[in-house]
């Protein structure tokens, strides 16, 4: 029998692409989504890459009920919790329903998690906890800075009561990945991302804006003390961030009851945005329309990852470049265009 992992927002963008990885490790995944932010068609494709119809349950994080028939229905061994709100402007303007969900969600999960007995836990973090680091790269022992938004703080507050709950030996053994800019789409082209409105993250809006969706693409700033004046970040494929999920799951099963850590999953380099359009516009072969504006207040200069410390731990390494993570980008936009 294969072991049975919970995903929760498992049919959103990284969700989905972590089912596939642990279906190829030779886990069964099981998908828990209300589908508020992401769309059923991804179960779809989810289905064809991998060859059958996964264990899928709608339903919500902090209903009780819906958790419970989860865990009584099937015989859950892990879990990866996506399940979260993750637009920073929406989180400035309706705080509540961000510290309700993301944080209200991982506590009902946990105490479900205590009477079912069972330990394992993979949480979705994220680099925005770091601010704009003093020091680059940015390391699990960087300090972590006042969140800019809600949404950052959730992540904050998720992080704390993890530790605390490993503290007060509840047994659980339990590892937060923080992530840095995920991008990219399965190389099949049946998965990738799909935002909803406005896209709020560069490369969703690079591929519609050459897709003609949207006009022109705005770089907000480049002025700043980088290589080109445009903001650094560290974009990393969402099939390697996929990867890392599924070896941190692995690496918790070897650990002892009440374990806590963090890792960091990017590549360990910075790209500007400009070398992010240039490198797009190399793999599309053909040139993007973009405009320079002016900075966007809260922007973080710079940030990329240190990965030395899951390179150590689990043997993971990113096997996706730059140009595969765009290439994989602009072929899942040119399928949607087709839908």
């Amino acid at each position: 029998m294969k072991q049975k992992i919970l995903i929760t927002g498992g049919a959103g963008y990284i969700g989905s692409h972590t089912a596939v990885a642990l279906v190829e490790a030779g886990f069964e995944p099981v998908i828990l989504d209300n589908f508020c932010t992401s769309e059923k068609s991804a179960i779809d494709g989810l289905s064809a890459i991998i060859g059958f119809r996964p264990i899928v349950i709608e339903g919500d994080c902090n209903e009780p009920s819906v958790l419970e028939n989860v865990f009584n229905t099937y015989e859950i061994k892990g879990i990866i919790h996506f399940a979260a709100f993750k637009a920073v402007g929406e989180s400035t303007q309706l705080p509540l329903k961000y510290y309700h969900n993301n944080i209200g969600s991982l506590v009902l999960l946990l105490q479900t998690m205590q009477k079912f007995n069972i330990k394992n836990l993979v949480f979705s973090s994220s680099c925005t906890v770091y601010g704009e680091p003093k020091v680059l790269p940015a390391t699990e022992d960087t300090p972590r800075q006042d969140a800019e938004s809600p949404y950052g703080n959730t992540k904050k507050i998720c992080e704390d009561i993890l530790f605390d709950v490993t503290k007060s030996n509840a047994g659980n053994k339990i590892i937060s990945l923080r992530y840095f800019n995920p991008i990219g789409a399965h190389p099949s082209s049946e998965i990738g991302e799909l935002p909803i409105g406005v896209p709020a993250n560069l490369v969703p809006f690079i591929t519609q804006t050459a897709i003609g969706k949207r006009e022109k693409l705005t770089v907000f700033g480049d002025d700043y003390d980088t290589p080109d004046g445009t903001c650094v970040r560290d974009y990393i494929h969402v099939m390697d961030l996929a990867d890392a999920h599924v070896r941190a799951l692995m690496y918790l099963a070897k650990q002892e009851d009440n374990f806590y850590d963090i890792l960091n999953v990017g590549t360990g380099n910075g790209n500007t945005v400009l070398e992010v359009v240039k490198t797009f516009e190399k793999v599309a072969g053909n040139d993007l329309n973009y405009q320079i504006g002016p900075r966007r207040p809260g922007d973080v200069v710079k940030t990329w990852a240190s990965t030395e410390k899951i390179t150590r731990l689990l043997g993971w390494k990113p096997q996706y470049s730059l140009e595969d993570s765009l290439r994989d980008a602009w072929n899942w936009e040119l399928k949607l265009a087709k839908r």
